[in-house]
């Protein structure tokens, strides 16, 4: 990260310091050609100590001007040039930049990474048993991470004992790699600092990315799966145990079912088109690096957007009458969309507010909010936002946060 800082830093400076030294390479040709030498030199020397004496006086009211780059430079070359010198230059360096941290393909479009763990709850590898073997490592401000604790919390799996679940720290300075640490060591290895030495200990060979969420088995010490989407769908099977035990009870200690079999179908359809328009379609529009694809990715939010004000328009969730999967996945980018997406990443245009322009979806964002037990308490939506802008700084070079967002100024509380 050092070593991309320095680069940043030199791709911006080389123009700013080319031209400050062609403009007093300028100088020193026009005074060395000058018939009037002695007398440009004594001008010279009198306005350097002027200029000296009126930043003495004003040291105290200073206002910064930067490297004064056109006052002085473009009495030599066209203001024009350096201009888009620098444009270009900083351009260059942002994209480099961006590439970093959001792999692209030739048009300039984010690519999400692919995730090297695929195992499964409930194989001979990973069985279902009654000990706590299964852990969740997951972080708050990252929406892949909160669908996971989505799950954990309408399900009450830790409270049943059938999870173990840590929120790791978002700070990629700390961090060996990525950019998620530890508060406290896991009790497994004290020794562990940070995301990147865990998956190193668990899986030694592992090249990619240090990714949460993460799902470990401590009893083999193996990692299950880092894919979101997998981690959701395997973690009701954690009940089924008890399910299994309580068959021929009349009612069991939690009612909710996130993927009902008749409704599989229906599920995956709904989970596919929110995953591609707006769970990764905002981020597609935050991490373009060409017009053509921000504009392609905006275009799949708003139409995303419809789609989802259109559904529930007529039904109260994504697939009917009571809340699913597809909700838990779309739930995440709703809560930042206002906050972040729509203001920082430009998704579907920084004018976009969801209670003024989709109604329908603001309602259901508002119903789960209020009504759905596990959903309030899965997110600290201002630590989540403002994590946007401290840490993507690509997109926010300044560092400046906006005024904190809540659910109050969300207007999902009364």
């Amino acid at each position: 990260m050092l070593s991309l800082f320095f680069f940043l830093l030199l791709v911006c400076c080389v123009p700013v310091q080319f031209c400050l030294g062609f403009a007093a390479l300028g100088g020193r040709t026009r005074t060395t050609t000058s018939t009037t030498t002695s007398t440009t030199t004594t001008k010279t020397t009198v306005w350097l100590a002027q200029s000296n004496d009126n930043n003495n006086n004003n040291n105290n009211n200073r206002i910064d001007k930067g490297f004064n780059l056109l006052e002085i430079a473009s009495q030599v070359v066209p203001q024009g040039r350096i201009v888009q010198t620098a444009k270009e230059s900083w351009k260059f360096a942002w994209k480099r930049m961006m590439t970093e941290l959001a792999p692209q393909d030739r048009t300039g479009t984010y690519q999400r990474p692919k995730y090297g763990f695929d195992g499964t709850l409930g194989s001979l590898k990973f069985p279902i048993d009654a000990t706590d073997r299964y852990h969740v490592y997951v972080g708050n401000p990252c929406p892949w991470c909160h669908r996971v604790r989505l799950v954990v919390n309408l399900l009450e799996l830790q409270n049943q004992n059938k999870l173990g679940m840590t929120v790791l720290v978002d700070d990629p300075v700390k961090a060996s790699r990525g950019g998620w640490v530890f508060d406290q060591p896991p009790p497994q290895n004290r020794r562990i600092q940070d995301l990147r030495e865990l998956y190193d200990y668990l899986s030694p060979n592992y090249q990619g990315r240090c990714t949460a969420p993460l799902l470990v088995d401590w009893k083999t010490k193996q990692i299950v799966s880092n894919e979101s989407s997998d981690i959701v769908r395997m973690l009701p099977l954690l009940l089924e145990l008890d399910k299994n035990e309580k068959e021929n009870e009349n009612e069991n200690k939690n009612e909710i079912d996130l993927c009902p079999s008749e409704l599989v179908s229906k599920i995956d359809k709904t989970n596919a088109w929110v995953y591609q328009l707006l769970n990764n379609g905002v981020y597609r529009c935050g991490f373009s690096t060409t017009q053509q694809a921000h504009e392609q990715a905006s275009k799949d939010v708003r139409k995303g957007l419809e789609m989802a004000e259109e559904i529930l328009g007529k039904q109260p969730f994504l697939n009917g009458n009571q809340i699913t999967e597809s909700d838990l996945l779309l739930l995440p980018t709703m809560l930042r969309f206002d906050g972040v997406y729509a203001p920082l990443f430009k998704a579907g245009g920084t004018h976009i507010r969801l209670e003024c322009d989709y109604p329908n979806l603001f309602q259901w964002l508002k119903r789960c909010w209020n009504d759905v037990p596990g959903v309030s308490t899965s997110i600290d939506i201002p630590d989540a936002c403002a994590s946007y802008y401290k840490q993507l700084f690509p997109l926010n070079p300044g560092g400046i946060l906006p005024t904190p967002v809540t659910a109050q100024t969300l207007r999902l509380e009364d």
